[in-house]
């Protein structure tokens, strides 16, 4: 069924009203005029037929001539119907007709009243005149006897046609009245709903969210209140919404900014929320994950069983487990715990994933470095010791082997003192990457080439080794030069080391749009490419053998490439065995 506007609702209940009202005060007043005017009308006929009834009193016995010309005289004067009966209801006397040919009148009844001495009255059609008449009848009494009857008459003609009237105009003052009533009835009507349609177009807005939008208060009380009401309740409940969302946002930032994943599920293991952590860890679409099962989504067993565990136990539980995704293994400690509704039943759980990953490769490289460290130094130590406790033993007194002991102590000693510096060398370094103690300045790059060439000219003069040098004069960046220094030194030595005798070395500096190249190319033995993605590894070597005849500590490349980071740039390696390799410092272009 269709819904009505209120103002529909209210008017036609108050048109009916008006029309029932008018009805029954339009059917009384008409009816109580009517009465009046045949109350009127009975009195006045009732007094002439007393009057008639003193004229013919005496005249009674009288020949019925001349009663009924005494009733025709009367009549004419007084423009009143009379009539004379005697007791047994014969006419003998009449102003409008010939008693002689008139019926008995007897049986009417206002003349059976009157006979039996009471004025009686009625209405009804005339038979003779064919009208409608209204009768009252007295007694004629001679001597305190009823010898007759007298009626008076008159016709109701101009009575119904003055009634007749008077209802016309009663109907149509009815229906003006009806018509002005309803114009009121529908201004009430409106004035009531028109508020109650201004509360209704304010509550629209309210369901549109616009919960500054105020209702105007009106002035009747009920409905001015009840605004007053209405604007204090969208006031409260929009500072609530304001509070709402900026708590959702809030939490939706901290959501979709931890680091940590975040995985709420309800009673069935249906996943409700991910956070973009899990999406990445797990490799996952946020929209497809939420609402199923976290067997679909996650095809993991310890996870699963992880997941139910945490359901159904009411204390937090922790454990750790490995995750696979696109770009490998991922090490995850994780935290669960039960969401429980008010009444204490359960309601789903919260899982916090912690990527422990990166922790657990700095573990192992700990672990191997502390590894590395300790063999590279047990080897100089051990040979130490082995050569003091032959001396000790007596080689001290061979003069010739003494020497000789002493200098491979000699070599061992340097040995371990170069493992040294460079690894105090490379925490420095590591330490001011990450305080960001490293301080860069504008130098020219020649300068720093030269400065390495210089330190490493020995060892290249004694294999007969030419060092070559393209680098504009005026090519200058933000460095710090000592560390870009050491940097070049060690790529350099590296060069040397590994290049035949009467070979060349060349160093090639040049800008380009986004960078600062240093490129420093040997011709010496290469490096498999297998080996390439480890060369910046500590203590990794290619020959470790070789390496180690050669004087190596394994640190030197590693050092190199904590320094490109100091500097924000990189270092990359290009090689083919049998030929030869080229490594290239790349250093930010930012003057």
């Amino acid at each position: 069924m269709h819904p009505k506007r209120l103002v529909w609702h209210i008017f036609p209940w108050y048109l009916i009203i008006i029309i029932v009202s008018l009805t029954i005060v339009t059917v009384y007043s008409t009816r109580a005029v009517k009465d009046f005017h045949f109350t009127t009308t009975s009195d006045d006929l009732e007094a002439r037929a007393v009057l008639f009834e003193k004229t013919i009193s005496g005249k009674i016995d009288a020949p019925y001539s001349v009663v009924d010309g005494l009733c025709k005289e009367l009549g004419s004067a007084t423009a009143t119907r009379i009539t004379v009966v005697l007791p047994d209801g014969g006419v003998i006397g009449d102003s409008d007709g010939n008693p002689g040919e008139m019926e008995n009148h007897g049986d009417r009844p206002e003349f059976i009243r009157a006979l039996a001495g009471m004025a009686g009255s009625s209405v009804r059609y005339s038979d003779t005149l064919r009208k409608r008449f209204m009768y009252v009848a007295v007694p004629v009494r001679v001597d305190g006897r009823i010898v007759g009857a007298v009626r008076a008459s008159m016709p109701l003609t101009a009575l119904d046609e003055s009634l007749g009237g008077m209802y016309v105009k009663i109907t149509i003052s009815g229906l003006l009245v009806a018509i002005a009533a309803a114009v009121l009835s529908m201004l009430v009507a409106r004035r009531i709903s028109r508020p109650v349609e201004e509360i209704k177009r304010g509550v629209v807005h309210f369901a549109n969210n616009d919960l500054s939008y105020r209702l105007p208060v009106h002035e009747l009380e009920e409905i001015g209140e009840l605004a007053k009401v209405i604007n204090a309740m969208a006031g409260r409940l929009e500072d609530r919404i304001e509070t709402v969302e900026r708590q959702r946002n809030e939490q939706e930032a901290v959501f979709a900014g931890m680091v940590e994943g975040l995985i709420v599920v309800d009673e069935n293991e249906r996943v409700v929320r991910i956070n973009p952590a899990v999406s990445s860890f797990l490799g996952v679409d946020i929209s497809d994950a939420e609402g199923r099962t976290i067997q679909e989504v996650v095809r993991n067993p310890y996870l699963q069983k992880f997941v139910a565990k945490t359901l159904g136990s009411a204390i937090t539980v922790e454990e750790d487990f490995t995750l696979r995704n696109g770009r490998g293994e991922l090490y995850v400690q994780a935290h669960g715990a039960q969401l429980l509704n008010q009444d204490g039943s359960l309601r789903g759980g919260v899982i916090v994933l912690n990527n422990v990953t990166r922790l657990r490769k700095l573990e192992n490289l700990r672990r191997d470095f502390v590894a590395n460290v300790s063999h590279e130094l047990r080897t100089p130590i051990t040979s130490i010791k082995g050569f003091v406790e032959t001396l000790l033993d007596g080689a001290l007194r061979n003069s010739d082997d003494a020497a000789h002991f002493l200098d491979i102590i000699a070599r061992q000693a340097d040995r371990m003192d170069n493992i040294i510096e460079d690894l105090l060398l490379l925490s420095g370094i590591e330490r001011g990457i990450e305080k960001r103690e490293v301080r860069v300045e504008k130098g020219k790059i020649i300068d720093v080439i030269r400065d390495a060439v210089e330190v490493c000219e020995y060892k290249a003069e004694k294999k007969k080794i030419g060092i070559k040098i393209d680098c504009a004069a005026d090519l200058e960046a933000s460095v710090n030069e000592p560390l870009l220094e050491q940097a070049v030194i060690n790529l350099l030595d590296n060069a040397i080391k590994y290049s035949d005798e009467k070979g060349s070395v060349e160093i090639t500096a040049s800008r380009h749009a986004d960078k600062v190249a240093i490129e420093v190319r040997d011709e010496g033995c290469g490096i498999d490419e297998e080996d390439i993605p480890r060369l910046f590894e500590r203590f990794y070597r290619v020959d470790m053998a070789r390496s180690r005849k050669l004087g190596g500590t394994g640190l030197g490349l590693a050092i190199v490439k904590h320094i490109m980071q100091a500097h924000g740039g990189s270092v990359t390696v290009a090689s083919t065995p049998g030929e030869g390799s080229a490594f290239t410092l790349h250093l930010p272009n930012n003057l």
